[in-house]
C-alpha cells in the first residue's frame, strides 16, 4: 500500500534537521520542511533513524542539475518497503517548495530515493514532493558533481565510483 499520511514518529510537523555524511567528501545539512511535505519527512526521518540509508550511494549524479541517492539497490530501480504518497501540485498536493523526492512515473512511487538539487529546474516543480533544502555543504554536493565520473548523458554512475553515504542522521 501506499503511506497516505504521516508516520507517528514526530517528524509529521515543523522543521526538522539532517546530516548525511558522503565518505571522502564531508557532511551536508539539510533543513527539512514538514509544513509541506509531512508524509515526505516523516517517511526519510524515519528511514534515516533506521540506518537504511547507511552505506549506500549517490548513483546519479549531473552536474548543474542533482545528485540523487539513497536506492538500496543502487541503479535507480530499488527503494524500501514503503511506498508514499506524492506531496506535489501534480498530485493536487499543494506544496511551495521546490523539487526534490525521487519516484518514478507513478505520482505515489515515491519510497527512499531523493535527489539533491544542485542547479534550479523549474521544468521539475510541481511534479516531485520538495521536502527541504541544503542549508550547509553545497561544496560537499559541487565536489561530488566535479569528481564523480559519469557513464552517460543521464548521469549514471558505475557501482565502483558511486559515492557512499556513511550514514544520513537526524538532528532534531
Amino acid at each position: 500500500g501506499v503511506l497516505a499520511k504521516p508516520l507517528d514518529n514526530g517528524y509529521g510537523s515543523g522543521t526538522h534537521h539532517a546530516t548525511i555524511e558522503v565518505e571522502g567528501f564531508g557532511s551536508i545539512s539539510l533543513e527539512l520542511n514538514a509544513g509541506a511535505a509531512p508524509i515526505t519527512v516523516s517517511n526519510f526521518a524515519e528511514l534515516a533513524g533506521s540506518g537504511f540509508y547507511d552505506g549506500l550511494t549517490f548513483h546519479r549524479v549531473i552536474s548543474g542539475f542533482m545528485i540523487q541517492g539513497g536506492d538500496p539497490k543502487g541503479d535507480g530501480t530499488g527503494g524500501s518497503d514503503r511506498r508514499i504518497k506524492g506531496e506535489f501540485s501534480a498530485n493536487g498536493v499543494v506544496n511551495p517548495i521546490m523539487h526534490s523526492m525521487a519516484r518514478s512515473s507513478d505520482y505515489d512511487s515515491a519510497s527512499s530515493q531523493f535527489f539533491i538539487m544542485h542547479g534550479d529546474s523549474s521544468s521539475l516543480d510541481g511534479q516531485y514532493a520538495a521536502f527541504g533544502k541544503v542549508t550547509d555543504g553545497m561544496d560537499v554536493v559541487d565536489a561530488i558533481t566535479q569528481q564523480t565520473p559519469v557513464q552517460d548523458s543521464n548521469g549514471s554512475v558505475a557501482a565502483a565510483d558511486q559515492p557512499r553515504i556513511v550514514r544520513i542522521a537526524m538532528v532534531d
